[in-house]
């Protein structure tokens, strides 16, 4: 046959074919797509697994409680997220861990709230009870608030107690830490207790082995509405107890007296430890910040930069109390 009968006879068959095999294809097309579209919404519709970002709640004896959620230790671990609620009765404790930050050893009639839990930040809220708190994240971002006064953990280990009025008491055993209200400040190092009051906030760290006259006077100091002239007194009391150690509190003495009482801690606090060449007397008794902070580093406690570093890092972040 001539050349385009050849083309035609075979064209013929192919056409043939492809139209017995269009619509098994079409079939099959349209259950791919089927699979397809089902998987895809069976996807999106399944819970997506996520991390909740807070502190892991184990060793859990008694019934503590999440909200409203009662625990017990046959649970395991559990989170507690950020804006949850923990709460120890009297004979209920926990463990909290979080593996970047450190562990909280929670006691009984503990309540506590877990405020944020950020890269560079983590801070939880100890309304009442007791804390016992080992920190190995960089000094600076693990923070507790109270009602009388917010505690910034310096690479350390401390007992952090709140009873129901909202005092509190801080108790440093490596490391040291900071406690601040607004402006007020107070540096705890190892072996050191302050106490903090609501609308006062932190009174002056003291050694716990001082005299009991010495701690007594401190606190009347602190805390109590005298006249002018028993606080001269309690202040009388305090220098003559103090000891080479007791440097500590007469350093943090010099910026919570008058002017003439202030003549008074910096002579003896010179008797202990001898202003650097570079702090003046002068320079002293007007509280200039700069030298003060020379002559704490002399104290041997550590170097108050990195409380500075921290003010200057979270300047914006509040360090006011919480109000009840």
């Amino acid at each position: 046959p001539a050349f385009p009968e050849i083309v035609r006879e075979l064209r013929w068959p192919f056409f043939r074919w492809r139209i017995r095999l269009f619509p098994a294809l079409a079939t099959a097309a349209v259950g791919v797509v089927a699979i397809v579209a089902v998987t895809f919404l069976v996807y999106r519709t399944k819970p997506t697994p996520t991390t909740l970002a807070g502190w892991d709640l184990t060793n859990v004896q008694g019934t503590p409680r999440i909200g409203r959620k009662t625990l017990s230790a046959k649970e395991g671990t559990i989170r507690l997220g950020i804006g949850q609620i923990l709460e120890t009765d009297s004979q209920s404790r926990a463990s909290l861990q979080a593996d970047d930050t450190g562990k909280i050893e929670v006691g009984p009639s503990t309540r506590l709230r877990l405020l944020s839990m950020g890269s560079g930040l983590k801070r939880i809220a100890l309304d009442r009870g007791t804390i016992h708190t080992y920190i190995w994240a960089p000094a600076g971002q693990f923070v507790v608030d109270t009602p009388s006064a917010v505690t910034v953990d310096l690479g350390c280990a401390y007992t952090l107690q709140v009873d129901d009025s909202g005092a509190g008491m801080v108790r440093t055993s490596l490391g040291w830490v900071g406690f601040k209200l607004n402006g007020h400040e107070s540096f705890i190092p190892a072996g050191a207790a302050c106490a903090t009051r609501p609308k006062v906030g932190p009174g002056t760290p003291y050694f716990e082995d001082a005299s009991a006259e010495f701690r007594s006077a401190l606190a009347r100091f602190d805390f109590e509405d005298t006249t002018s002239q028993q606080s001269a007194h309690d202040v009388s009391i305090v220098l003559s107890e103090a000891r080479n150690r007791d440097a500590l509190t007469l350093w943090h003495l010099l910026a919570r007296v008058n002017d003439e009482q202030r003549v008074l801690v910096y002579n003896r606090l010179s008797q202990f430890v001898p202003p650097p060449a570079t702090v003046t007397k002068e320079g002293i008794l007007r509280l200039d910040q700069p030298m003060l902070d020379l002559w704490w580093n002399e104290l041997g406690f550590d170097d108050i930069s990195v409380w500075r570093h921290w003010e200057r890092s979270w300047r914006g972040v509040s360090t006011s109390a919480r109000e009840k």
